[in-house]
């Protein structure tokens, strides 16, 4: 059991908390959340030793092995994929090679003291070495590779040879191989494909057997994941005993709680401060006003923690298209590769997007969803066949690159009034809050954003444009929980045309009609929402 005992840490002039406590209880799965800032990251280095509380304590049994998954993945070179992830369990390593040593050891001759002072260090070793899982450490490292999608086949490459994300994969695995007691992940799926995602959810399931303490802002993944919920807002700390869902209502429900409580409190306030200030001149009753005066000196005022608004705004109506979209025939991309030969991606695909349409494209990684969509936005010609937009469309696409595009010498509002420049202050203003950019926060420079920030930037500059198609190519990458609950209500009352990429199961669910599946260079279409290709196309039975 890890515990943390009233706990106060403070960043220069804010106080993340004072006074908190959690447990983290054997075998328990905690998904921690709270809102940028608010201290989770904190809360990951103290329980690591990177930080250490102002005041409190943090009571961790000994031999208790933590790992800890961040987004920084720090330096990876001069090993193959599958040295890296076993790089990760050095300490384990170590053991092996001792107990080696130990038991070449024991075959010399040795005085009586000595072969016991061995045999019990050989024990301790032994012991320890089995409880970190070391006589499977490889079987496991490359079985973790695996269902994080790196395959036989790429075991022995270079780790300088991946790229950013699937060297975030390699990490991941580092830190999963590991197997160890408390395992602390932040934000694991931002660079998981749907398949592996459900992979990791199976593995945390049934072959973690540890402590789980993690961030995610997949909500279904959340949901799929923890039982428990630790709550980090408003200097405190709060654990509630559910899922993500029955954390939304509970919370929700207290909160009404509390306002109830102040509304009360506020009327008995209100009465005595009347009684005082009727009677606080007359002698007869300075006793009763002394009294009363020291009673509300007393009384610890009930205060309603700052709720993270989000602002609406009316989305002027995209001008109607034609209700043919877009067509394709016999569609198909190849790509040449820069040491020759050419990379078939997918071909032969035809069909039509009809106005009003929400179509999800679905595909394991590298299956050639991104190329999809850029031929439909135009960014690649088609290697064969066509794409044709139909009549009155006005697409607007959205990539990850778009972000590098961004002036970081802008500000926020600077680059909203830049992409709309016939819009009003007034109208701009409003854009930018309901992208949680409200009031100072438009004036942060593009220089001094997050990821998450820069693609809810981009996100607002693409819809306050009269665009009536959206190509959106993963668009709630490095978006939080609430920041997709914002999009996700703004496309669903999109009046246009969506064609998305993305691996946010929940999104996906609440939102398209439709879903396009590339598979091994194939289409295939699907007439329903995201549960209907699930169950037709057996995933369902796969956890999708």
């Amino acid at each position: 059991m890890i515990q943390l005992v009233d706990i106060s840490r403070q960043h220069g002039s804010q106080i993340l908390f004072q006074n908190a406590s959690f447990q983290i209880l054997p075998g328990t799965r905690t998904g921690l959340v709270g809102p940028n800032g608010a201290g989770k990251t904190t809360i990951f280095r103290l329980i690591t030793g990177e930080e250490h509380p102002d005041s409190g304590d943090i009571v961790i049994p000994k031999r208790t092995v933590i790992g800890y998954f961040s987004q920084d993945v720090g330096d990876m070179s001069g090993r193959s994929a599958l040295e890296e992830v076993m790089a990760g369990s050095a300490a384990t390593v170590r053991l092996r090679e001792e107990l080696t040593e130990m038991e070449a050891r024991m075959c010399a001759p040795l005085a009586d003291d000595a072969m016991a002072a061995l045999l019990e260090r050989y024990g301790e070793a032994q012991e320890e070495f089995e409880h970190r899982g070391g006589y499977d450490l490889e079987n496991r490292a490359q079985a973790v590779l695996t269902g994080l999608g790196i395959g036989p086949d790429a075991w022995q490459r270079p780790v300088e040879s991946f790229s950013g994300g699937w060297k975030m994969r390699i990490a991941l695995a580092r830190i999963l191989t590991l197997n160890p007691d408390l395992l602390l992940l932040d934000e694991p799926t931002n660079h998981l494909d749907v398949e592996s995602i459900i992979w990791l959810e199976e593995w945390l399931a049934t072959e973690f057997k540890g402590m789980l303490l993690m961030t995610s802002h997949d909500r279904e993944f959340m949901n799929r994941t923890v039982s428990r919920i630790v709550e980090v807002a408003n200097r405190t700390i709060t654990t509630y005993s559910g899922d993500y869902d029955f954390y939304l209502r509970e919370r929700d429900i207290r909160l009404e709680q509390l306002l109830a409580s102040q509304r009360r409190q506020q009327e008995m306030l209100a009465k005595e401060e009347e009684f005082i200030a009727r009677f606080a001149a007359r002698a007869s009753h300075a006793a009763q006003v002394q009294s009363r005066v020291k009673k509300l000196e007393k009384i610890e005022r009930i205060e309603i923690p700052p709720e993270q608004r989000s602002i609406r705004f009316e989305f002027p109506e995209p001008p109607r298209s034609g209700d043919d979209v877009v067509k394709m025939e016999g569609l198909g991309k190849v790509w040449d590769l820069p040491e020759g030969g050419k990379k078939p991606v997918f071909g032969g695909v035809s069909g039509m997007i009809r106005r009003g349409e929400k179509v999800a494209v679905v595909g394991v990684n590298g299956a050639g969803k991104s190329t999809f969509l850029k031929c439909l936005a135009g960014q690649t010609g088609p290697s064969s066949g066509s794409v044709v937009i139909g009549a009155n469309v006005n697409p607007g696409y959205f990539s990850q690159h778009a972000m590098e595009v961004l002036d970081p010498s802008l500000t926020v509002f600077e680059t909203v009034q830049q992409a709309l420049p016939r819009a009003g202050i007034g109208v701009i203003k409003n854009l930018c809050a309901a992208f949680l950019f409200p009031g100072d926060a438009a004036d942060k420079r593009v220089a001094q954003l997050s990821g998450g920030e820069k693609s809810r930037l981009v996100l607002a500059t693409l819809l306050g444009r009269n665009v009536n198609l959206l190509i959106l190519d993963e668009p709630t990458n490095h978006l939080d929980i609430q920041s997709r609950e914002i999009l996700l209500a703004i496309l669903k009352e999109f009046a246009g045309t969506v064609i998305l990429v993305s691996h946010d199961r929940h999104f996906l669910r609440e939102l398209v009609d439709r879903v396009f599946e590339i598979d091994h260079g194939e289409m295939r279409t699907y007439e329903g929402d995201y549960d209907y290709y699930l169950q037709k196309s057996g995933r369902e039975a796969h956890g999708g």
